[in-house]
Order: structure tokens, then C-alpha cells, then sequence
């Protein structure tokens, strides 16, 4: 197991510079910042016929269009080549997932719209949201009575987890420099014991809160869409199970403990995605689960990619090979 070391000039610099690659991050995008299983309209296994009873449900027919994405940065795909589509400040890219599984689908033209847009919270959907490059409309205006499929990839940012994220990193960085002047002793996870103080977890707070909202943006998007097959996209696992995994990439800048903190409110987020997604009748697809072994310090198999990433790339940010693994997991929700 990787323990933190003991502090010193190295540790300090090697937080500092996670601590301003993840603020930045913070800025540029949002988790929008991620376990439920994939899940959906779907058909129960057959089996050998034991006399009358009722008949297996029918598998729902592959939506024909017009499929509508909504979204934060993790849909749009930011920074992923080639950028398309207008306002040009929502980062969308051309091969984020909801243009693999429109691709994947037959759908273009009028029947494929993708409106999501980096940074956006679920307030972003049903009011105009303003970037450094000019204002999206609201997300919600591109469904109508004629749209069959949504996808809904948002909460994230609602939920701060970012923040979370660019927290850590400051909390981690005070106690590295602690341990470098004075010779403190280190705690096994300042970041936590930062969000427990008072005694209430303020994460799982602001999760919840990003719950409630969702479900309110669910309701509305049934309202203007009633035939439309809907699904919540979850978030990929940004972390592995054992964070000792980390320290090739992370080095002592983060303490395993508080890498361990950050998985399991990853996992709090995506379980209230699929707990507000089945309340209100939707699917939920699961891109935490496939992306295990993908995460940020898997080297050149992750999905998203680390804080310093390759060159071009958004920092804690699905890569191209994250965008095509989350559209192969809405795509198998989709077709049941």
C-alpha cells in the first residue's frame, strides 16, 4: 500500500501543482464531474415454457429519432477534437457519446440534437446558460412532443464535485506544507475530515440537494417529451479501488485515504442518478462499472484523464476513448 510521505519540499511542490491543474479544471468544466447497474426498458429472460401464463414483455423498439442529448462537459466532450456546433463556449465535440449513438443509431439532421454544454447545472436546462463563448439556450427547449430518445448526463456540477475535487487538493496542499515548516504531524485524510466537520457529511448533502433537483428536471422533460424513451448517463469512475494504484501518477500528493474519499463520493453521486432515474421511470446507464480499470491512472487504457493530462485534453476529463466507452453503454441501455 502507498503510504503519504512524510512531507518535505518534493510532496509540498508535487500538491501545489495538482492543486492549481485541478482548479483549473474546476473552471474550465465540471463533473461536471460517479454505482447502479446499467438498467432500463429491457425484456426478462426466456426460458422454457411451463404452461399458461402471461407472456414475457416485449424488448421496446430502438428509437427511430429524434434523440435529444442534454448535458454538462462530460457529454459535451470538452476539449476532444474536432469542436463543433454553436455556442462555440459549450465544448462540444463531434465525437462525444451522443454523437457515437446517434451515429450508431442512423440518426442525423433533424433527428439528432445535442445541446449539452460544459459547466452546465441542471438550472442550465430549463434557462439560458452563459459561457466564455456566447450563451446556450435552455437545454430543454430542443424536446418536443416528436422526440423519442433523451439522454440526461447532469448533476455533477449541482452536486459541486468538482469543487470536492480542487477541496482536496488545497487540504492536501495545507498539510504538506505543514509537514514542511513545522514538522506536523500528518492526518490520514485532511479532505475528509474537512467535509465531516460539524459533524454532517456536506457532500452527501449537496448530492442530495442535486437529487431533488434532478427530479424536477425529469418531470419536465416528460412533460415535453411523453414519448420519449429517457435515460440518465452516470458518470465514469475518475479513481481505481485501491488508490495505492494512484501513485505512479499522483505521486504523495493526495493522501490514499482521501483518494478513497473521493471514489466513494463518486459512487454516492452516480447511486442517486439511478435512484432519481428509476423514481421517475427512466433508465439509468452505468459507464462507472465498464470504465473500472479505464480510470485516471490506468496510463494509456483510461477513459478520463489524469490532472496533467495529455497534451490538448481537459484535466479529470473523458478522453476519446471514454466517450466511446460511455456511448457503447448508453447504446446497450438503449437497445435493451
Amino acid at each position: 500500500m502507498h503510504r503519504r510521505s512524510s512531507g518535505g519540499p518534493a510532496a509540498a511542490r508535487g500538491a501545489v501543482l495538482l492543486a492549481a491543474v485541478l482548479l483549473a479544471a474546476g473552471c474550465t468544466g465540471g463533473t461536471d464531474r460517479p454505482v447502479a447497474a446499467e438498467s432500463g426498458p429491457g425484456r426478462p429472460a426466456a426460458g422454457p415454457s411451463t404452461g399458461p401464463g402471461p407472456s414475457p414483455s416485449p424488448t421496446p423498439a430502438v428509437p427511430a429519432g429524434p434523440y435529444v442529448a442534454l448535458g454538462d462537459s462530460y457529454t459535451s466532450g470538452l476539449r476532444i477534437e474536432p469542436q463543433v456546433g454553436e455556442p462555440r463556449g459549450c465544448a462540444r465535440s463531434a465525437v462525444n457519446y451522443p454523437s457515437l449513438v446517434a451515429k450508431a443509431l442512423g440518426l442525423a439532421g433533424a433527428s439528432f440534437r445535442d445541446v449539452s454544454c460544459s459547466a452546465a447545472r441542471t438550472g442550465d436546462l430549463t434557462g439560458s446558460q452563459r459561457t466564455d463563448d456566447g450563451a446556450n439556450p435552455p437545454q430543454l427547449d430542443a424536446l418536443s412532443a416528436d422526440t423519442r430518445l433523451v439522454t440526461v448526463g447532469i448533476g455533477g456540477n449541482d452536486a459541486g464535485f468538482m469543487e470536492v475535487v480542487g477541496e482536496c487538493a488545497r487540504q492536501n496542499l495545507v498539510q504538506s506544507l505543514a509537514q514542511s515548516l513545522a514538522g506536523s504531524a500528518a492526518a490520514a485524510a485532511p479532505c475528509r475530515d474537512h467535509y465531516a466537520s460539524g459533524g454532517a457529511d456536506q457532500v452527501r448533502r449537496k448530492v442530495d440537494a442535486a437529487g431533488e433537483k434532478l427530479a424536477d428536471v425529469l418531470a419536465e422533460v416528460r412533460r415535453r417529451a411523453p414519448q420519449a424513451r429517457v435515460f440518465v448517463v452516470g458518470y465514469p469512475a475518475l479513481l481505481p479501488a485501491d488508490p495505492s494504484a494512484c501513485a505512479p501518477v499522483l505521486g504523495a500528493s493526495v493522501a490514499p485515504a482521501d483518494l478513497g474519499f473521493l471514489g466513494e463520493k463518486e459512487r454516492e453521486l452516480n447511486g442517486m442518478l439511478a435512484e432519481r432515474a428509476a423514481a421517475a421511470g427512466a433508465g439509468f446507464v452505468d459507464t462507472a462499472t465498464p470504465s473500472a480499470g479505464h480510470d485516471m491512472c490506468a496510463g494509456a487504457a483510461r477513459w478520463v484523464e489524469p490532472p496533467f493530462p495529455a497534451p490538448g485534453l481537459a484535466a479529470v476529463h473523458p478522453n476519446a476513448q471514454g466517450q466511446q466507452g460511455m456511448a457503447a453503454a448508453v447504446l446497450r441501455a438503449v437497445r435493451g
